[in-house]
């Protein structure tokens, strides 16, 4: 009975999580302006989007239950691809923040935390203001990165609005007053742009740091953080190069917890020199790593990414103090250290056959007998049509050769007999020579 009970409970919670994300269909498309809206745009048959399945559930239920002013729902991009295409998704899934006439991609991982994070942060105004040094500190204590304008009415304040409403997707913007500011905080002018990260804060310089929005665009990140498949994505979209120390988080030797070490030290003790070049941080494991480069490195070792043009850049030799790091990082910057891969001819086709391997692979060690049947069924067949080819070829050559041999005897058969006749016939010729030069005497003998 209690097992029973389990069970309708389940049951029913999983219909009440269902109705909080809602089935979208055509008439979304006039009625989307009266909310916003967090939708997953999906295929039935994609794997990526069945995974997300029940995290988008959990993202509506929390939602729904934390009073958020963001709907959710869910599109079958297939059903519908017209309206699909209308917003712009070329892959599944693709989450979009719809919020008037804006749609804003989601990029960052697929989980309930993140996602919603997201959400709220993009459902909001682009800029919130801070009306009171209490609230200052605690969105300090809360986030690793915000952008803070400090001052009145500017056109700087006109473009910084402009610039949030365009990178509300990757972090926070806040205003406030100079009298809402701490003591620890000294700007040098006003009005002014400043982000706070790694326990201090940076001022953005027009003169030095060139467009707001190229500056917020490479500050949104921690100096030093731990990297993952989609932290290297996002870093990628900064422009900067990215070096790595690929350790192993299980391994405690002095080797990996150096090599880490010494790349922290560059990111903060050195950021004036580096920091507009290069974002630093630790990747455990080398397979992401591997599968980029097409190659392996070490564990643990130093790498440098340039995700734009897909090459990398490797040390001479291990690097075991600061200077060499610092002699590493400064050679790739005036280009005197070799750089490896990129994205030519050679690279693009080396890449298409390194992942059909790879995906080859991947089969056969998940499951033996459907890589023989996907991949030695199709062989098998070519291999059959090949053979037939040449069998074929070789048929007709034979008989080819066969009909020429033929033909070669009659001619020969024909030669023989005209060249018979013509020996009967010279013979017949001499004999009546013969008898027409004999005497009428030797006629009579004969």
């Amino acid at each position: 009975m209690a097992l029973l009970r389990a069970v309708v409970s389940s049951v029913l919670l999983s219909r009440v999580l269902l109705a909080l994300v809602l089935d979208l269909d055509d008439s979304f498309k006039d009625s989307r302006m009266e909310d916003v809206w967090l939708v997953d745009f999906y295929a039935p048959w994609c794997g990526y989007c069945k995974k997300l399945e029940p995290v988008w559930e959990e993202v509506g239920a929390e939602l729904s239950r934390s009073g958020s002013p963001v709907r959710v729902g869910k599109m079958d991009a297939t059903a519908y691809s017209g309206m699909a295409s209308e917003f712009g998704v070329r892959g599944y899934p693709t989450i979009k923040l719809l919020k008037g006439d804006l749609a804003y991609n989601y990029k960052g991982p697929r989980t309930k935390d993140d996602i919603i994070e997201f959400a709220n942060r993009v459902a909001g105004p682009a800029v919130r203001a801070l009306p009171s040094r209490q609230m200052f500190e605690h969105v300090l204590k809360r986030h690793s990165v915000l952008f803070l304008y400090v001052g009145g009415e500017s056109p700087l304040k006109e473009k910084y609005i402009e610039v949030a409403s365009e990178l509300i997707v990757y972090t926070y913007f806040f205003s406030a007053s100079e009298e809402v500011l701490t003591e620890a905080v000294v700007l040098p002018e006003l009005p002014s742009v400043v982000v706070f990260k790694d326990a201090s804060f940076f001022t953005y310089d027009e003169y030095e740091d060139g467009s707001l929005s190229s500056w917020v665009n490479r500050e949104r990140f921690q100096s030093y953080l731990q990297i993952d498949g989609f932290t290297l994505y996002e870093l990628g979209e900064t422009g900067k190069l990215v070096a790595i120390a690929v350790t192993d988080d299980k391994d405690q030797s002095d080797h990996s917890s150096r090599l880490k070490g010494l790349i922290q030290r560059v990111a903060t003790e050195h950021r004036e020199q580096f920091n507009r070049d290069f974002q630093f941080g630790h990747m455990s494991g080398n397979d992401y790593i591997n599968s980029l480069i097409m190659g392996e490195v070490s564990i643990p070792s130093i790498i440098i990414l340039n995700t734009s043009n897909e090459q990398y850049f490797l040390p001479a030799e291990p690097v075991e103090d600061l200077q060499q790091m610092l002699q590493f990082f400064s050679s790739v910057l005036d280009g005197s250290a070799p750089a490896y891969g990129g994205d030519g001819i050679f690279q693009r086709i080396k890449r298409v056959a390194y992942d059909a391997r790879s995906t080859i692979m991947s089969v056969f060690r998940s499951s033996p007998l459907l890589g023989c049947f996907l991949f030695g069924l199709p062989l098998g067949v070519i291999s059959l049509m090949c053979y037939g080819i040449c069998t074929a070829e070789s048929d007709d050559g034979t008989e080819d050769l066969e009909l020429m041999k033929a033909e070669e005897e009659e001619e020969e058969e024909r030669l023989t007999e005209r060249t018979e006749e013509e020996e009967e016939q010279t013979d017949r010729t001499a004999e009546e020579e013969l008898t027409e030069s004999k005497s009428p005497a030797e006629k009579k003998l004969d």
